[in-house]
């Protein structure tokens, strides 16, 4: 059993927690050559597959993300305080009153935290000077330099499958999040995603590929990609 990181943006991280998705799809990533295809293997279901000209046989290619039984922890926008101060201006613990997970000397750039990292998905926070916030920047810090030890999350890969991306059914863009009810409740944002479906209303498909053409641009999912279709489900963090 193996742990990897892997990113999710704020709004992906509550339908974690939420317990709406358990599903992420990622784009295949590889050298394409004429040696390299997606192949069906014995069991009729499609694989990344090079052929191996120097020991004559056939490599089917692991997912970067894992297999099934390996764990994933999730990064996100995340953030460390370290303590508070009183009304008299002394130094005091802070006490948590949003989800935090306390640290203790971990290692981060040069130096070492102390105290218990916030993220940004639970909402805005107040920083202070003490906490390195100067001239209006913000102390967040982005989901790519979280350490493993800021983590709150874990995920444990259940199935691992590849699939062209538009073949996402309405149950799997539902298990990728997507969270109709505060779609109906942002008009600007229903406005947009009914733009993509031919009956003129959002659908759960269509909230998802207007997601994913934020992400990816709108050429993202117009090339119809091969990706990794990763099940999950969560086993620390939030309400398991």
């Amino acid at each position: 059993m193996k742990e990897r990181g892997m990113i999710f943006n704020g709004e992906m991280v509550r339908a974690i927690l939420d317990g709406r998705k358990t599903q992420t799809r990622r784009p295949i990533k590889w050298k394409q050559t004429r040696f390299t295809e997606i192949g069906e293997r014995e069991d009729g279901s499609k694989w990344p597959w090079s052929e191996d000209a120097e020991h004559t046989c056939d490599f089917w290619h692991p997912c970067p993300f894992g297999a099934v039984g390996d764990r994933i922890w999730v990064r996100e926008t995340w953030g460390v305080v370290s303590h508070a101060f009183s009304d008299d201006g002394l130094m005091i613990d802070w006490v948590p009153d949003r989800p935090s997970t306390a640290i203790h000397e971990m290692p981060f750039g040069n130096g070492y935290y102390s105290g218990y990292a916030i993220y940004a998905a639970d909402g805005d926070f107040t920083w202070g000077d003490d906490d390195g916030y100067e001239d209006g920047r913000s102390c967040w810090k982005p989901s790519i330099h979280m350490p493993r030890a800021a983590s709150r999350i874990l995920l444990e890969i259940t199935d691992v499958r590849v699939e062209r991306l538009n073949a996402l059914s309405e149950e799997d863009a539902e298990a990728e999040g997507i969270d109709m009810e505060a779609l109906y409740d942002s008009q600007d944002c229903y406005d947009c995603i009914a733009n993509h479906n031919m009956t003129g209303r959002p659908t759960v498909t269509g909230a998802f590929k207007y997601l994913w053409e934020s992400i990816y641009g709108e050429e993202g999912w117009k090339s119809n990609p091969w990706v990794w279709v990763i099940e999950f489900k969560r086993i620390e963090g939030g309400a398991a």
